[in-house]
């Protein structure tokens, strides 16, 4: 067998579906964000990055920067090794008690991802709980999918977000242990689980709640906690996954629970015992960064005013865009290929960059450009994203195709 020739091919039917994933080269700028100089062939450009999960922009608040400067002069670069084996930094330990308290749990246990932090704890609790059975939402991200399944427990999908169809399969489980595993918000459409009726089906049968407010810590909630703080739901989740990697500006994913669960997923968690530690340096500016957001609201309201104007401009401009409750803005175009040559316009003509979703982020024929407006981005910016939307929309007759 060629494996070159294989995998020469392979790519070759990416590009021809229209599914290849390019990379724009971008170099963020330190105090210009959303602005980014994009490199390409031939030379470079300034452009306005629309798609960033650095949702509120505090990878470059100056706070958070001055406080990553001051731990890598103080502890140098990395960490030394894995938490087990000299890795261990008291900056960790007190990250660690700062989101604790952000969720209103008693321990916090820091991995280098979210998706190391969903795929270990699932996999862990799934391979170690005997006859356990995982309930898994049916648009669950795939380091969700891929823990469940390394785990090789038994699985059952249910319905995305329907709690009565949760009801029926829970109960359908009999007497075994359970768990019960969905998002807050779901990254694609931006949509808001219920999480209060979940909640109630899960205590009905005893089962374990797991939680994911990747998308939602730091930007709802009095603190940031996420959509389970803004409900006043944290206190009857089990674990609480998050990341440190969106709206935290940072990098880094994160469970929160009792002290049995975080020891438990400590002791005999994979992803955590062999992979080396974060960076002091990461550890301590996501700590300042989770400190600043639980007394400071402005960067939401700033982030959720232009939400609401970029919603409105669309619905103006007549673009049909996903209708949600959260910060993410879809904007169908239901084709992979229109998607690609829609988001090559927008940076070629225009100078904003957005990344087209295609399969198999999203399934086939909901292929969208996914705008996060930040509270860094001025009126200005929203408008001149609508008024190029428009006009590329128009161009190049999208509005028929995607009808």
């Amino acid at each position: 067998m060629s494996f070159d020739s294989f995998f020469k091919n392979q790519i070759e039917r990416l590009k021809s579906e229209g599914n290849y994933r390019y990379f724009a080269d971008l170099e963020r700028q330190v105090d210009k964000f959303p602005l980014a100089t994009n490199h390409f062939e031939g030379g470079k450009r300034e452009v306005k990055v629309w798609c960033s999960n650095d949702y509120l922009g505090m990878g470059q608040h100056p706070k958070v920067i001055a406080a990553m400067q001051e731990a890598v002069g103080r502890c140098g670069a990395g960490a030394g090794g894995t938490r087990n084996i000299s890795g261990t930094n008291h900056d960790h330990l007190l990250l660690e008690s700062e989101i604790a308290d952000l969720h209103g749990k008693e321990a916090a246990l820091l991995f280098t991802s979210g998706y190391v932090s969903n795929w270990t704890t699932l996999a862990t609790l799934g391979s170690k709980i005997p006859d356990v059975v995982i309930l898994s939402d049916a648009n669950n991200h795939a380091s969700m999918i891929e823990g469940i399944r390394q785990s090789r427990a038994d699985k059952v999908i249910w319905k995305h977000n329907d709690f009565l169809d949760l009801d029926r399969k829970l109960a359908a489980c009999g007497d075994r242990p359970k768990i019960v595993a969905f998002e807050s918000i779901y990254s694609m459409d931006g949509d808001i689980a219920p999480i209060a009726e979940i909640l109630e089906v899960c205590e009905k049968y005893g089962a374990l709640t797991y939680l994911d407010e990747v998308h939602a810590v730091g930007m709802y909630g009095q603190r940031g906690g996420g959509i389970s703080e803004r409900e006043g739901l944290a206190h009857r989740i089990d674990i609480i996954e998050g990341t440190l990697g969106k709206a935290v500006g940072c990098v880094g994913g994160y469970i929160t629970g009792s002290e049995e669960i975080c020891d438990f997923i400590r002791s005999f968690g994979s992803g955590f015992i062999f992979t080396t530690a974060l960076p002091p340096s990461i550890a301590v500016a996501a700590r300042t960064s989770i400190s600043h957001l639980k007394v400071s609201n402005s960067e939401r309201l700033g982030q959720r005013a232009q939400v609401a104007r970029l919603r409105a401009g669309l619905d103006r401009a007549g673009i049909p865009h996903m209708h949600n409750d959260s910060h993410i803005v879809p904007v169908m175009i239901k084709d992979p290929v229109k998607t690609k040559m829609l988001a090559d316009y927008l940076m070629d003509q225009f100078g904003i960059y957005v990344q087209p979703i295609n399969y198999p982020t999203v399934p086939k024929g909901t292929e969208r450009l996914r705008f996060t407006p930040s509270p860094l981005h001025t009126n200005s910016d929203v408008d001149y994203l609508i008024s190029a939307m428009s006009n590329l929309w128009g161009q190049c007759a999208l509005s028929r195709a995607v009808a």
